[in-house]
């Protein structure tokens, strides 16, 4: 499978919309194995909307649930043990079209529990797609993302990069890139209306198009 996996250096820093950008300037199929705070609408059908992709090309989330706190504490209180050795990955026989690069997000950060004993990291590893991380361009961002990176590599994950949502801030995507040492592959400016065609614009004016090739030899790069 080709694709990119997105996880964020916390919970509510445009995993979503990075998502939905992706989905539509690959044209990709999307999938969020883990959705919580489903009462308030899922990720997938915000993709969907915003991407205007149909409903064929959203895999179904394998655990649901309403309640907006963490995914472990979201399968306790439904009486749910989330199983990772489960997931129907790949989905081959699941969905239409499953030859299409695949964006899949995680929920919340890299080191959100699951279970007793697994955390998103496991999930990320189970899927085995280069992991893309959704960060902030404001105060307090270089430590969120070197923390990320730092617990992405130590589970010896493959890093393809960082995109920064917000203003523009220079000296933290240098400082990012820096010590991180890592690419910033675009960011995603505030956007005066939320569709498709802002996104799609996005992608062409911020964002290195060559380092989202969904190739299987751009998939390797380990960061």
């Amino acid at each position: 499978m080709t694709g990119f996996f997105i996880t964020g250096t916390d919970t509510n820093v445009g995993k979503t919309v990075l998502s939905a950008l992706l989905v539509a300037a690959l044209d990709a199929n999307y999938w969020k194995p883990i959705q919580t705070g489903s009462v308030e609408g899922t990720d997938g059908d915000c993709v969907r909307r915003l991407a205007e992709i149909s409903g064929e090309r959203v895999l179904r989330e394998e655990y649901l649930f309403e309640p907006p706190v963490s995914p472990h504490l979201a399968a306790r209180e439904s009486g749910v043990r989330i199983r990772l050795q489960t997931l129907p990955w790949p989905p081959i026989a699941t969905i239409s079209a499953p030859q299409r690069p695949w964006i899949v997000e995680g929920a919340g950060g890299a080191l959100v529990p699951l279970n007793e004993t697994e955390t998103m990291l496991d999930l990320m590893r189970r899927i085995g797609l280069p992991v893309v991380i959704a960060s902030r361009t404001s105060l307090g961002t270089i430590n969120h993302t070197l923390l990320t990176l730092a617990a992405l590599r130590s589970a010896k994950l493959s890093v393809h990069g960082v995109v920064l949502n917000g203003d523009e801030n220079v000296e933290n995507r240098r400082a990012i890139e820096h010590y991180g040492r890592v690419r910033v592959l675009g960011r995603i400016p505030r956007l005066p209306a939320l569709d498709r065609a802002a996104l799609l614009r996005a992608f062409d004016t911020n964002f290195d198009r060559v380092a989202f090739s969904t190739r299987p030899a751009a998939l390797g790069q380990a960061g």
